[in-house]
């Protein structure tokens, strides 16, 4: 008998500022079956602060905005927030390139993981990277150093699925 446990998955996103790339990442995360997304910073999330649909946001997600449980978290509480998950059990992994970072396809997730993926120029901020207890880049073969980051959080999401 195969024995395949639930992964649980979820995902940070901090200061991302496109409304199609958090839409994209919405969609990537039903389908890779996460259970919770976290808003962090100035990332738009699905209704704006007067509970308007953000139309871009609606579009790129295909209503993967009704299916994946997502929650704000306000700028300045991210730490704290992160801090928190850590305390229940979840495994904490910033999708970064960095001096300290190991290959994606070396990295093996823990049972409860909370991904944090960052900001499309500056990256995931120094001090969620130093919350984590690992962080993982995904290497690259060509000229460019890096993929967009709701490309990168298909890849990762879709990664070690059992």
């Amino acid at each position: 008998m195969l024995y395949i446990y639930k992964m649980i998955k979820r995902v940070f996103l901090n200061n991302i500022r496109s409304t199609h790339n958090v839409g994209s990442i919405f969609r990537t995360s039903d389908g890779a079956g996460v259970e919770k997304i976290y808003l962090g910073g100035y990332t738009p999330a699905p209704l704006d602060r007067f509970g308007r649909v953000q139309p871009e946001i609606k579009k790129t997600s295909l209503g993967a905005t009704e299916s994946v449980a997502w929650e704000v978290v306000e700028a300045g509480d991210e730490l704290a927030h992160i801090a928190s998950l850590k305390e229940e059990g979840f495994q904490i992994v910033s999708i970064e390139q960095s001096e300290n970072s190991v290959s994606l396809y070396e990295f093996k997730p823990a049972e409860k993981v909370l991904y944090i993926f960052g900001n499309e120029i500056e990256g995931v901020e120094e001090s969620l990277l130093a919350m984590s207890h690992a962080v993982v880049e995904i290497p690259m073969n060509g000229e460019k150093e890096s993929l967009n980051v709701s490309v990168t959080a298909g890849v990762a999401l879709f990664h070690n699925q059992t």
